[in-house]
């Protein structure tokens, strides 16, 4: 619901939807359901792809914030402030169950880590278009390309050392393992193994 700060004009501020905004903005009630569908980054949500990569970003870092700036080739970013304390269990639980959606038997990116020389942490999402009534189902082969989910996915690596932090949106993709997620490993490939460009 807010700018990252980074050093350009016109950032999108996205949208963090709350029974306050929907009273403003809409002049309607917020239901339960929308807490729990907001939560999962869905109904009114909005973010951008930067917002994604930032909020990664603090997750490799246990939390520390940071605002994010545009550098050019071979100039190294300033040194990132030490991380404050945190419930260590809690970041090493998440870290976990992002580290297993790449490495784990049933992860939805596991496609990823074949050949890895690292291990990655991260998460596959899907973005919605349209709305599809509850009994429906959606059958993408039976949607409009235009109209077919975005795929997501956000990540760092080496998940026990990070050095990158990743956010992938490939619009109208469909699954974020399938689409986006391999996007996201060529780039980490490249900045942990290959030249940085």
């Amino acid at each position: 619901g807010r700018p990252t700060g980074i050093d350009v004009g016109g950032e999108s501020p996205g949208l963090l939807p709350s029974r306050a905004w929907k009273r403003a903005a809409r002049n309607q009630a917020w239901y339960p359901g929308e807490t729990v569908i907001t939560g999962i980054g869905q109904g009114f949500m909005q973010a951008t792809p930067l917002q994604l990569a930032v909020a990664t970003a603090q997750l490799a870092r246990g939390g520390q914030p940071f605002t994010p700036r545009l550098v050019l080739d071979g100039d190294a970013p300033a040194a990132p402030p030490a991380a404050p304390p945190v419930d260590r269990k809690q970041w090493e639980a998440v870290v976990g169950a992002m580290t297993d959606v790449i490495h784990g038997a049933r992860g939805t990116a596991r496609g990823i880590a074949q050949g890895a020389a690292y291990r990655i942490a991260g998460k596959t999402g899907t973005a919605q278009i349209f709305g599809i009534a509850q009994e429906e189902e959606y059958e993408e082969a039976e949607v409009p390309e235009h109209l077919r989910d975005h795929a997501l996915f956000i990540g760092f690596a080496p998940a026990d050392d990070p050095r990158i932090a990743v956010a992938v949106v490939v619009e109208n993709g469909g699954s974020g393992g399938r689409a986006a997620a391999p996007v996201a490993r060529a780039v980490m490939d490249r900045y942990l193994l290959g030249d940085r460009w």
